[in-house]
């Protein structure tokens, strides 16, 4: 079979392809820096060097493809970051249209059931919207939860202010959490199995959990048991993303993201479509945690 993967060598593209090509398979990366490919080129993957705001790009590269990944690579420093992804989710409807691809697999989120008001997320629900209108395609939403990931961005705050926190606060197991390494499994299996038929959404999440669990087991992993989570304001949260780098729309989208978390909106349907749980837990990434920490 024909894959190709949208994401270039990110934390969920690179083992979603790295699982597709040890499975034998032909697999096209699309990126936009050739050597950031290189490593999955050696392994046997095609490079298609390009930008997803290129439509004839995309559709050129789908072109006779069995199966497709889609995510929107972040672009924080936009003027209008929800603008930006409902853009690159209508470029991906508009490629698919002139190169039909019939299973598609799109990287959602939880919270794109929601219309607006979850900052980046609402630009995953306009993208869902974008490509609901191909009806002869197969789609598969993934939605997963919260990335262990983003707590990495969280490490200069513990080193520096002993505290770890955000503009949200969960109670105890009402957080869905979800590995980068689990989300790519799902990925993998269903452009593997291709079982899925019209337009369907999965939720993925790793472990559920509550924030001031996440304090606790980070900060029994590096030694500062005491560590607490903090709710931030949102004027504190926004105030520290600008500092970080992030431009104006991206720090605001962020923080409505966080808003939307800790009144629970954004998590609702998630509730209500409860997965399995998959294979990484809150103690497992407190590892990950403390090596990033201590390196």
């Amino acid at each position: 079979m024909n894959y190709v993967i949208t994401g270039g060598a990110g934390h969920i593209s690179k083992p979603l392809a790295e699982t597709l090509i040890a499975a034998g398979h032909q697999v096209t990366v699309i990126g936009r820096n050739a050597a950031n490919l290189q490593e999955l080129v050696a392994k046997g993957a095609k490079a298609a060097i390009g930008s997803v705001e290129d439509v004839a790009f995309l559709s050129a590269a789908f072109k006779g493809a069995d199966g497709l990944y889609l995510m929107i690579p972040p672009n924080y420093g936009t003027t209008d970051l929800k603008g930006a992804i409902t853009q690159v989710g209508k470029n991906y409807a508009a490629a698919l249209k002139a190169s039909p691809v019939k299973h598609v697999v799109v990287l959602s989120s939880i919270g794109a059931h929601l219309p607006d008001g979850t900052g980046p997320i609402t630009g995953l629900h306009r993208t869902e919207q974008a490509l609901n209108e191909l009806t002869d395609i197969n789609i598969l939403y993934l939605r997963p939860g919260f990335f262990y990931y983003n707590l990495l961005a969280l490490v200069g705050l513990v080193k520096h202010a002993g505290i770890i926190g955000n503009n949200f606060s969960i109670p105890a197991g009402k957080f869905p959490i979800a590995d980068t390494s689990d989300i790519a499994a799902v990925a993998a299996d269903a452009l593997l199995n291709r079982s899925f038929k019209g337009h369907t959404i999965q939720y993925i999440a790793s472990d559920e959990v509550g924030t001031d669990a996440i304090a606790a087991a980070i900060g029994k992993a590096i030694g500062k048991p005491d560590l607490a989570w903090i709710k931030f304001p949102d004027d504190q949260a926004k105030a520290g993303l600008l500092q970080a780098g992030l431009g104006e729309s991206g720090a605001d989208n962020l923080v409505e993201m966080g808003t939307s978390m800790d009144t629970g909106a954004a998590l609702e349907d998630y509730w209500k479509h409860r997965p399995a749980l998959g294979k990484v837990k809150l103690n497992d990434f407190a590892q990950v945690f403390a090596a990033v920490y201590n390196a």
